[in-house]
């Protein structure tokens, strides 16, 4: 395949200087900036990391909040042929760690208030990257923007060329990263141009963070791409977003589903959306969102509209507000540009071309294919084979249902995890964690029902012998080692763990031994 620059999504920010240079790209709590400002900074920071050594290939990780220097350093690693990998800022040192020796960043920007974890994060690293700080009185990352002169040059590079590294941890516990081509970046940004009617006279308010793919793939690049105006939020405050709509004169904003019961009771404290004219709509995603709250906000003239993806694919089907109702659970229809199958189970382990669609209402896993989809795990080539199939399928380890009009409605999850507000949790890396304890003899995690993070972790554990479960110490045990999101909300003591003949864990018989809640 042909290399050209024209692939190259760094390009996208000189393209929109040279025809719409004055018009606003950012808006965050510091500045304002215009398309041709953000072009040059981009350049500038393209400068910096190449001076640090970064060329094709290298990786440039990010942990940063929604601030312009995130969204300025994935075009800048973008254009030198580099990739780009955002990190959670809400991971442990030792959760960072393990990113940073699979990926072996070369330099790595993070948020000056995070120096400390940083630091215990690249004590032993295999290869610890550059460091650059941003956000603090002295601002090394700004001051170096200001000492560079800028980089314009924009590195051929084909369609499949990687642009981001994404991690996620796997049903096994171990993080992958998925791996991004420039492609997907065009597609998905393609996709929600045609669902969000995007143009560049939006202004799109963006409060997820950006080193989730939501953040960055749906909201913040997409609007970029389009000639669009981002407004960056660093924290999710109901009143302050509602707020910030009535100030940019947002269009619109995405938010996963926890968020909307605050949005809800800050917008009728406020009285309503007489002064929130310039909403269009709202959008959810990362889990389903209760029809009650889409009557809700509905009833108050805020339109609210769903879509349903996961890293490797961003989105993969969407709802529009027009339909949540009559539709009610369902997460919509295919986007435009991905084909979407669903497949019986007892056939994915045969050659493709023996697989076999589920009829009308009957469960089977969905498969996807298209320019949207990851071209595989970094470093992991056993669990891409495994994922990544003939003829470039993707099975997505979701289980789902599609009706006479072609919606789909999720009934399950192939893979053990649960979303705890926004954040996919996955049992198998917080049990292994949890495994050295010393007072741990098993354990088993699993998500329940929650009503402010839809679901949280409960932990049964069967203590070690002679062991009564200290819970505050394995609380504090598990913060220092996991994100807070990850560590289980409850522990419950039981003496054992129901298991299958030949050995393997059942979780969905633990409630029947749950000897004393704590």
């Amino acid at each position: 395949m042909r290399t050209s620059a024209l692939h190259n999504a760094g390009g996208w920010l000189a393209r929109r200087a040279a025809t719409t240079g004055e018009r606003i790209a950012i808006v965050e709590a510091e500045r304002s900036i215009g398309y041709a400002t953000l072009e040059e900074r981009s350049a500038r920071c393209a400068a910096m990391l190449a001076a640090h050594g970064v060329a094709r290939g290298d990786r440039v990780a990010i942990a940063l909040a929604n601030r312009t220097a995130f969204l300025e350093t994935v075009f800048a690693a973008a254009r030198l042929g580099a990739i780009a990998l955002p990190i959670n800022t809400r991971l442990a040192p030792p959760e960072l760690r393990e990113i940073l020796d699979d990926a072996e960043p070369r330099v790595l920007l993070h948020e000056a208030s995070l120096d400390d974890r940083i630091a215990r994060a690249c004590e032993g690293a295999r290869r610890a990257p550059t460091r650059v700080a941003a956000g603090d009185a002295t601002d090394a990352y700004e001051a170096a923007l200001a000492a560079f002169p800028p980089r314009f040059e924009v590195v051929p590079v084909t369609p499949d060329d990687p642009m981001l590294l994404m991690y996620t941890s796997g049903t096994t516990g171990v993080p992958k990263g998925a791996l991004l081509p420039h492609r997907k970046t065009l597609f998905n940004s393609l996709n929600a141009q045609l669902f969000f009617d995007l143009s560049g006279r939006d202004r799109v308010l963006t409060v997820v963070p950006l080193f989730h793919s939501f953040g960055l793939q749906i909201l913040a690049l997409p609007a970029l791409y389009a000639g669009a105006c981002v407004v960056l939020q660093r924290h999710f405050d109901a009143s302050g977003l509602w707020r910030a709509v009535s100030e940019h004169a947002v269009t619109y904003f995405g938010g996963v589903p926890t968020m909307f019961g605050e949005l809800l009771a800050a917008l009728d404290a406020r009285g309503g959306r007489a002064d929130l004219a310039s909403l269009r709509f709202a959008f959810t995603a990362g889990a389903a969102i209760p029809v009650e709250l889409i009557h809700a906000f509905e009833s108050r003239g805020v339109r609210l509209k769903q879509g349903f993806g996961q890293t490797e694919t961003s989105i993969l089907c969407c709802l529009d507000a027009r339909d949540a109702i009559r539709k009610a659970g369902s997460v919509g229809k295919p986007v435009f540009h991905v084909e979407l199958r669903i497949v019986a189970r007892d056939s994915l382990d045969r050659p493709v071309p023996q697989w076999r669609d589920v009829d009308v209402g009957q469960t089977g896993e969905i498969v996807v294919r298209g320019p949207i989809t990851m071209t595989g795990y970094w470093q992991r080539p056993a669990a891409t084979a495994e994922t990544l199939r003939e003829d470039g399928w993707l099975r997505t380890g979701d289980l789902a249902t599609r009706d006479t009009e072609g919606f789909v409605t999720l009934v399950g999850r192939a893979r053990d995890l649960f979303i705890s507000g926004g954040e996919n949790v996955y049992p198998a890396q917080v049990e292994q964690t949890y495994q050295q304890h010393p007072d741990v003899a098993e354990i088993a995690v699993v998500g329940v029902a929650d009503a402010r993070w839809g679901e949280v972790g409960r932990a049964y554990v069967v203590p070690a012998a002679g062991v009564v479960l200290d819970v505050e110490a394995l609380r504090a045990w598990g913060r220092e080692r996991l994100a807070s999101f990850k560590v289980p909300h409850s522990f419950v003591a039981v003496t054992s763990l129901p298991r299958t003949v030949t050995g393997k864990i059942q979780k969905h018989r633990i409630e029947a031994v749950d000897d004393t809640r704590r």
